[in-house]
C-alpha cells in the first residue's frame, strides 16, 4: 500500500499584488500577476479614485495534488490612487498572465499651469 505525504502548507490569503507607476503627469500605470486568468475572469471598477479588482482562481477538484501553491479561491484588491480616475478612460488587458490597467488621471486631478497676466 502506498502512502502519499504531504508537504506542509503554510495559510495563505490570496492577495493580488501589484506594481503601480505615475506616467508623468497624465495617468498611472497598474501591473498585477493573474497567471491563468482570462479578461472575463475579473472584474474591475473605478470609482473616483479607488480602483478595484476582483476574481477567482479556479480550484482543479479532480487533482490530488502533494503540494500546492499556485492560487486558488477568490480575490479582491482595493487601492485608493493618490488622484481621481477618470473612469470612462480606464484600458485593461492581459498578456502572458500579466494585467495591465492604465489609469488615465481626471482632468480636476491634473496640475493646472497658470499664465500671468502682463501689463
Amino acid at each position: 500500500r502506498r502512502v502519499t505525504r504531504r508537504l506542509a502548507e503554510q495559510p495563505r490569503q490570496n492577495t493580488l499584488r501589484v506594481n503601480v507607476r505615475e506616467e508623468e503627469e497624465d495617468a498611472y500605470t497598474l501591473y498585477a500577476l493573474v497567471p491563468g486568468l482570462k479578461a472575463e475572469d475579473l472584474n474591475i471598477q473605478v470609482l473616483e479614485n479607488v480602483v478595484s479588482i476582483e476574481g477567482e482562481y479556479k480550484a482543479d477538484e479532480n487533482a490530488d495534488f502533494v503540494l500546492t501553491e499556485i492560487p486558488q479561491g477568490e480575490f479582491r484588491r482595493t487601492l485608493r490612487m493618490p488622484a481621481e480616475i477618470d473612469a470612462e478612460k480606464v484600458e485593461a488587458k492581459i498578456e502572458d498572465g500579466v494585467l495591465t490597467l492604465t489609469l488615465p488621471k481626471a482632468e480636476s486631478a491634473k496640475p493646472k499651469k497658470i499664465k500671468i497676466a502682463v501689463n
